[in-house]
C-alpha cells in the first residue's frame, strides 16, 4: 500500500520517507523506534546523572537566540529548586517561538560533566500550566529531512490502521505455542502500554523474522549438495612442503582449519567453507595453502577482497609465495590495456591466480578452469556476489573469510549453507594490545602521547562513529575531529578518510597512510577493512560506547600488525552502567570469540546482527531488543513446520521470494 494513501503525507514528506528506504505502508510499520520516551514520572536535575535521558520541570527565566553560530542555538536559562540551568536546542530556531517566562515541562538528555555546569540538549517542551501531552511511553524513531517524531506516529498508526499482518507460521503452531497475534505485536512495540509490551512485541516480531530467514535458507539449499566435478590431486606432503614456505610455524588452529579444507576438497561435494577467525589469527596463511591445493592440481584460483589496496596487498603476498605460478591483479583502476592481457591469461590458463575486486565478478572476465574462489572479509560481498565469482567456474569451490567472530551456534543458522571452520588461536609472535579507557582529564595526556609516537615514527589511527555530528552535540563528526586535531597537533600530519569518499581517494589515502606521508588517519570505520600497517600502534576510538564490541575488537585489530607494543585508547561519551560494562569488555579480553558471545548476551540477537549484517530484514531488527534464545525458538519453529506435518506451500513461496530479494545482503 503507497504511503500516499496516508494523511498529511505530501510529495516532499514521501521523499523524506523514502530517504529512510521506507516506500509503503508495510514498510513503514517495520520502521520501529530506536527509543522511547518514558514520560510517567518527574525527576529532578540534582537526582540525574551525565547524559541521563529525564522529564523534568523548570521555570524560565530569559532566553537566547543566535541565528549565526555555525550550528544556530536558541538557549534558555531555567531555574529549578534554588539552582540555575541552562537548556539549548541546536538548528530549532523555531523553538524560540514558543518559548516565553514561566514553568515548563522538559524532556531530554542531561548534560553534567565535570563541574562545568547542567544543561539540558534539544529537550521537548510543554508549557506546566496546559493539559500534559507530554505522559506515558512514547516512541522515538529515526528521522530524515522534515520529518518529525510527530510525523513519523501519526503516519505509523495510520498504517497500521490500513494494512494486513500475517504469520507465516503455520497456524497449528501458532496455536500449540500460544504464540501472540502478528498484528498485535506491531500495535504493541508502535504503541507500547508499559516496558513489558516492548519487549514481548520486539521477540515476537524477530521470531518471525528469524522464522522466515531461516526457513528461506531450507528452501533454497533443499536439502541437496552439489556434486564435484573436478579431482584434486595434491596430497598431504606437497601441502606440508608448500606451508613449509613460511617464516613461522602454523598454530593448532591453522593446522586444524587446512585439515578441514583438504577434506572438502577431496570428498565427492563442492566444498562451501566459512572460515571463522580472530584478527591476527592466520586465516590468510590457511587460505594461500587452500590455493595452492587448487593451483598444484593444475586448476585456477581467484581471491577477491573489498578493497583496491587489500586487494593488491594480497597479490604481492601471492606473488612471494607462489614464484612458479603467474599471479595478476585486477581492481577498477587497472589500466585498460592491462585488463585485456589480464583476461586474455585467464580466459586461456596461462594466468593461475588473480586478485582482485568486484572487477573479477564482471560478466567479461572468464576463466579456462577457475576451481577455487576465496572471499576475503566476506561481510563486504552479499550472496550474488560471491554467486557471479563462482558461476565462472564449473561446481566451483567456495572458501569465504571471516574476521568476525560470531558465535558458532549462530553461525550454523545463519550459515545454513555453509561448513564452518574456525581458528581459535593466535600465532606465537603476535602481542597483546594493551587497551585502555580514557577519563576526559587525561584527554590531553593521550593527545601529547600520539605527539611523541609520530616523532619516533610510530602510526595513529582516530575513529569516530560518524561523518556527520549530532544536533545534540554528544557525537562530534570526522571531519569536526579532523579539523580539532590538527589545530591542536600541528606538527602532526594528519589524513581524513570517510565513507563518502571516492573509492580512488580511499585508495589514494590508505597507499599513502601505509607508506607514511602521514603519521595519523583520521576516519570513520572504513578503516574496519584494511591493510596492514605495520607501523601504526595506536588506536584512538571516540564515543566507543556507540560501536558494538565486535566491532571495536576489528578496529582494535588494524593496530598491533607489526613487532611494535601497540595500544587502544577508548574514550566513552556516555559514563552510563551499561557502557562502563560494555567497554570493561573490551579492555579485559582480546578473545574475539568471548566477544562475540558477550556482546551477543548484551546487546540481543537483533542488534548484534543487525549492526553487522546491513542486509534490510536484519536491519529492520537492530533497535530491538530481545532474548537471544528468540533466535533459538525461531529455528525449532521452522524445523518443526518442515517436518511434512503442515501445509507450508506459502511459506515456501514467500521464502524463496525473500531471500531472492535480499540475496545481495542477506550474509551480509
Amino acid at each position: 500500500m503507497k504511503l500516499s494513501s496516508l494523511k498529511f503525507i505530501s510529495e516532499k514528506r514521501e521523499k523524506d520517507f523514502n530517504k529512510l528506504n521506507i516506500f509503503s505502508c508495510e514498510e513503514l510499520v517495520k520502521h520501529f523506534p530506536r527509543d522511547y520516551l518514558d514520560l510517567r514520572k518527574i525527576t529532578p536535575l540534582s537526582e540525574a546523572y551525565h547524559n541521563d535521558i529525564i522529564l523534568t520541570v523548570c521555570e524560565v527565566l530569559n532566553v537566547e537566540v543566535n541565528r549565526y553560530a555555525r550550528r544556530p542555538f536558541v538557549k534558555a536559562m531555567c531555574a529549578q529548586g534554588g539552582s540555575i540551568f541552562t537548556a539549548i536546542w541546536f538548528n530549532q530556531l523555531y523553538v524560540a517561538n514558543k518559548l516565553t517566562r514561566g514553568k515548563y515541562f522538559f524532556y531530554g538528555r542531561v548534560q553534567n560533566k565535570y563541574g562545568m555546569g547542567c544543561q539540558m540538549v534539544n529537550p521537548s517542551l510543554e508549557r506546566a500550566d496546559k493539559n500534559r501531552n507530554l505522559k506515558g511511553i512514547i516512541p522515538v524513531y529515526p528521522l530524515s529531512g522534515s520529518l518529525t517524531q510527530g510525523i513519523m506516529r501519526t503516519a505509523v498508526m495510520q498504517a497500521l490502521a490500513k494494512i494486513t499482518v500475517s504469520s507465516l507460521i503455520p497456524y497449528p503452531l501458532i496455536k500449540k505455542y500460544s504464540l501472540t497475534p502478528l498484528k498485535s505485536a506491531y500495535e504493541k512495540i508502535h504503541s507500547p502500554d508499559g516496558v513489558a509490551d516492548v519487549l514481548n512485541a520486539s521477540q515476537r516480531i524477530a521470531l518471525e523474522e528469524y522464522f522466515l530467514l531461516i526457513s528461506a535458507f531450507k528452501v533454497i539449499k533443499g536439502g541437496r549438495d552439489d556434486v564435484r566435478v573436478r579431482r584434486y590431486s595434491t596430497d598431504k606432503n606437497a601441502v606440508d612442503g608448500f606451508i613449509s614456505r613460511f617464516p613461522f610455524e602454523f598454530t593448532e588452529g591453522q593446522k586444524s582449519a587446512v585439515g578441514v579444507i583438504f577434506k572438502s576438497l577431496n570428498s565427492p561435494h563442492k566444498m562451501n567453507l566459512l572460515l571463522q577467525g580472530d584478527v591476527g589469527s592466520g586465516k590468510t596463511a590457511v587460505a594461500l595453502t587452500a590455493i595452492y591445493m587448487a593451483v598444484n592440481s593444475g586448476y585456477q584460483a581467484a581471491m577477491i577482497a573489498p578493497t583496491e589496496v587489500l586487494a593488491r596487498q594480497n597479490a604481492e603476498l601471492i606473488k612471494r609465495y607462489f614464484p612458479e605460478y603467474a599471479v595478476a591483479t585486477l581492481t577498477g583502476s587497472t589500466p585498460a590495456a592491462e585488463k585485456r592481457e589480464v583476461k586474455k591469461g585467464l580466459v586461456s590458463g596461462v594466468i593461475k591466480i588473480v586478485c582482485g575486486t568486484h572487477a573479477v565478478i564482471q560478466s567479461d572476465v572468464e576463466f579456462n578452469n577457475l576451481a577455487l574462489a576465496v572471499c576475503d572479509e566476506q561481510h563486504r560481498f552479499g550472496v550474488a556476489q560471491r554467486a557471479s565469482l563462482t558461476e565462472k567456474g564449473e561446481s566451483c569451490d567456495v572458501l569465504i573469510m571471516s574476521a568476525t567472530p560470531i558465535p558458532r551456534t549462530l553461525s550454523l543458522i545463519f550459515y545454513g549453507d555453509l561448513d564452518i571452520a574456525e581458528i581459535k588461536d593466535k600465532p606465537r609472535s603476535r602481542q597483546d594490545i594493551s587497551t585502555s579507557i580514557i577519563p576526559e582529564r587525561k584527554y590531553n595526556d593521550m593527545l601529547r602521547y600520539v605527539e611523541e609516537q609520530a616523532k619516533l615514527g610510530n602510526q595513529t589511527y582516530f575513529v569516530c562513529p560518524k561523518i556527520e555530528g549530532d544536533d545534540e552535540g554528544t557525537v562530534m563528526s570526522v571531519t569536526e575531529l579532523y579539523d580539532d586535531l590538527r589545530s591542536k597537533m600541528p606538527s602532526v600530519r594528519f589524513a581524513l578518510l570517510h565513507g563518502k569518499m571516492r573509492e580512488k581517494e580511499k585508495n589514494e589515502i590508505m597507499s599513502a597512510f601505509k607508506n607514511k606521508q602521514y603519521d595519523c588517519l583520521v576516519s570513520t570505520t572504513v578503516i574496519e577493512v584494511g591493510v596492514d600497517v605495520p607501523d601504526a600502534t595506536t588506536m584512538i576510538i571516540y564515543n566507543a560506547e556507540r560501536f558494538g564490541l565486535s566491532q571495536l575488537h576489528q578496529l582494535r585489530g588494524r593496530v598491533g600488525r607489526g613487532d611494535k607494543k601497540s595500544y587502544c585508547f577508548l574514550l566513552a561519551g556516555s559514563d552510563s552502567e551499561e557502557a562502563r560494562e560494555r567497554l570493561s569488555v573490551i579492555k579485559n579480553s582480546s578473545d574475539g570469540f568471548k566477544i562475540a558471545e558477550a556482546d551477543l548476551q548484551m546487546r540481543g540477537g537483533g542488534d548484534f546482527l543487525g549492526t553487522r549484517q546491513s542486509g534490510k530484514m536484519l536491519s529492520e531488527l537492530k533497535n530491538l531488543k530481545f532474548p537471544v534464545e528468540t533466535i533459538f525458538t525461531a529455528k525449532a519453529l521452522s524445523d518443526e513446520a518442515f517436518s511434512g506435518a503442515y501445509d507450508i506451500t506459502l511459506l515456501k513461496q514467500v521464502a524463496a521470494q525473500k531471500y531472492d530479494s535480499l540475496k545481495d545482503v542477506i550474509l551480509n
